[in-house]
């Protein structure tokens, strides 16, 4: 049986406590009647963005993937309702594929998809077909999974590159987003995935490990938001060439990646050079309140989602074995949950930062 590593156990932390903490962040986001971003409409669900007053694929895949790490099959059946009557794409260019972002009512505010949802939904269904079983139309949900991946990969504008075999930011654009790379996810995929696109996805597991070699910084070990396929920051949209709010989520993916995988010591390395340089490099600078250029330097643009970063950052200690791992973890711990406006994004990296260094991030296969 797998075993999973528990960083708050090792950082003194009691069983009850961990447990307790837990349940005090699930009842936070799910249920507290003013800083929840769950809600029910009928016999469905969806996660609000609360910084845009929209719901987004990001958010609905986030809230799948953390119900079926947490046994909650009543909310993940309900968030899965709401996904496939809003936000699916039955026809047209798009056919297979999920709309990014509808109004709270479902209407629809973009018909593109955006692939960071898509790979969610489709290691959370497997997972929801391992440890419930599957059931009838969309309720089967391996069946769903398998026919997600395929249209990813044969849409006439697929969501991976079929050449270099790297995710794309958007369909129709040929840039990619380092913080959506998942090859622990596409190590699953490969192994799930319809028989005929196995092969792919093993591909897709070794380009996106060599991807990030190439697009996070030598020492700093940060990435840009966007870039282009030679792993260098995409020059020309807005800020994204910055290590911004997207570009948080490459220390989690680090540290889960290694945490399942335990497939290549550049991720602990990676983890260590994130870690040195918030936690000794930039301690107590205020830079760590702009955005930042890969390299290090701050720009005029404040950051959104503080919380966000530390978590993430903490998240990376399951990868890191350098002199911060344990100080992420505690200082983590001590951080309260985000409240206000943005507190959605923030969040959503918090519990899943509790659920992997709490040893509750698992595969279901």
């Amino acid at each position: 049986m797998r075993e999973y590593t528990n960083l708050f156990a090792q950082a003194g932390y009691s069983a009850a406590e961990i447990e307790k903490r837990l349940g005090d962040i699930v009842r936070m986001i799910f249920f507290d009647k003013n800083e929840r971003f769950y809600f029910t409409e009928g016999d469905m669900g969806y996660f609000t963005d609360t910084g845009n007053n929209d719901v987004r694929t990001e958010g609905m895949s986030y809230a799948m993937m953390m119900f079926v790490q947490m046994g909650m099959k009543e909310e993940f059946d309900r968030v899965w309702r709401w996904t496939m009557k809003y936000m699916y794409h039955h026809e047209g260019a798009n056919k297979g594929y999920f709309a990014w972002s509808c109004k709270l009512n479902g209407e629809r505010n973009s018909q593109g998809p955006a692939p960071d949802g898509e790979e969610y939904f489709a290691l959370a269904l497997f997972f929801a077909s391992h440890r419930w079983g599957d059931g009838e139309g969309i309720f089967n949900y391996s069946e769903c999974a398998r026919k997600l991946l395929h249209d990813c990969i044969h849409n006439p504008q697929p969501m991976w590159n079929p050449d270099n075999k790297l995710i794309k930011f958007v369909p129709n654009m040929e840039i990619t987003d380092p913080s959506y790379h998942l090859p622990h996810f596409y190590e699953l995929f490969a192994q799930w995935a319809n028989e005929a696109d196995r092969p792919f996805w093993a591909e897709a597991v070794k380009a996106s490990r060599a991807f990030m070699r190439t697009t996070l910084h030598p020492e700093t070990g940060l990435a840009p938001e966007y870039a282009n396929y030679d792993g260098t920051p995409h020059v020309g949209i807005r800020h994204h060439h910055l290590f911004y709010s997207d570009s948080y989520r490459v220390a989690a993916n680090l540290g889960l990646s290694y945490e399942w995988s335990k497939a290549d010591e550049w991720e602990c390395e990676a983890a260590d050079r994130i870690q040195k340089f918030f936690f000794e490099t930039k301690k107590d600078s205020d830079d760590i309140n702009y955005a930042l250029e890969i390299g290090g330097t701050p720009t005029d643009l404040k950051i959104l989602h503080p919380v966000g970063l530390l978590a993430t950052n903490a998240a990376a200690s399951l990868a890191a074995k350098g002199e911060y791992k344990m100080y992420a973890v505690k200082k983590f711990w001590e951080t309260p949950l985000a409240v206000g406006d943005r507190r959605y994004y923030d969040n959503c990296l918090y519990l899943f930062a509790f659920l992997a260094l709490s040893g509750n991030y698992k595969i279901y296969g």
